[in-house]
């Protein structure tokens, strides 16, 4: 019996929310799409978190910022990124705590690599800290064709990787075509809306059950 291999393509997130894990959870392999530009306005680089009053604050991370029309993978952190993080973390002094006695939560409070090998450790870390056994991907080294249409570009990496299925969020309704991903022998699928609430993976790992978040993650992986 042939196995019937799922595929998730995403943008790299600075702890996301958990319905981004979602993914994860419903594929096989998750791609990490560092090929495309780097959306200044995005979530690639930041996140919003509660501060101790309850108000929601950005923490953003400590990026060179970038020229018109840089990739994702080529984002470089500030030379004093160790430090200028710490004073970002500041206003979260619970987070900080429990991410300096639990280095699950982030690869490291050190920026020796790139944002985009940091971004990928952070992510694949989390998702086995909550139990999720995926394999990750980086779509730069499948070379897709950056002058394909978004579609098509994500087609081609779902064929490389041998993939009958794309799976995406609910916002991917208005970005893909189901024939279109037909007509290439790949069924297209989105999973269902997200129940809990859009605050950061992190804040809720501090201050939440993980066997709850866990079960929240599992129970939404339905699709539509």
């Amino acid at each position: 019996m042939t196995h019937s291999t799922t595929i998730a393509v995403m943008q790299p997130y600075f702890m996301p929310y958990a319905g981004y894990f979602r993914l994860m959870a419903a594929a096989d392999i998750f791609v990490v799409y560092d090929c495309v530009q780097f959306p200044k306005g995005g979530w690639v680089h930041r996140n919003r978190l509660p501060d101790e009053k309850g108000n929601l604050r950005w923490l953003t991370l400590p990026i060179q910022r970038p020229s018109l029309g840089t990739q994702i993978k080529s984002l470089a952190f500030l030379p004093d990124a160790d430090q200028v993080m710490r004073e970002r973390l500041a206003p979260f002094p619970r987070v900080f705590a429990h991410i300096q006695s639990n280095p699950l939560l982030l690869p490291s409070l050190r920026f020796d690599s790139s944002p985009v090998d940091y971004l990928t450790t952070q992510l694949e870390t989390i998702s086995r800290y909550l139990g999720l056994s995926t394999k990750f991907v980086r779509a730069s080294i499948l070379e897709p064709s950056l002058q394909k249409p978004a579609a098509e570009r994500v087609i081609e990496i779902v064929q490389k990787l041998g993939g009958s299925t794309y799976v995406n969020t609910p916002g991917g309704r208005g970005l893909y075509d189901a024939s279109m991903f037909a007509a290439s022998g790949i069924e297209l699928r989105f999973l269902v809306d997200h129940p809990g609430p859009s605050t950061s993976i992190l804040h809720r790992l501090v201050h939440e059950n993980l066997a709850t978040l866990h079960d929240e993650i599992a129970g939404a992986t339905r699709f539509q």
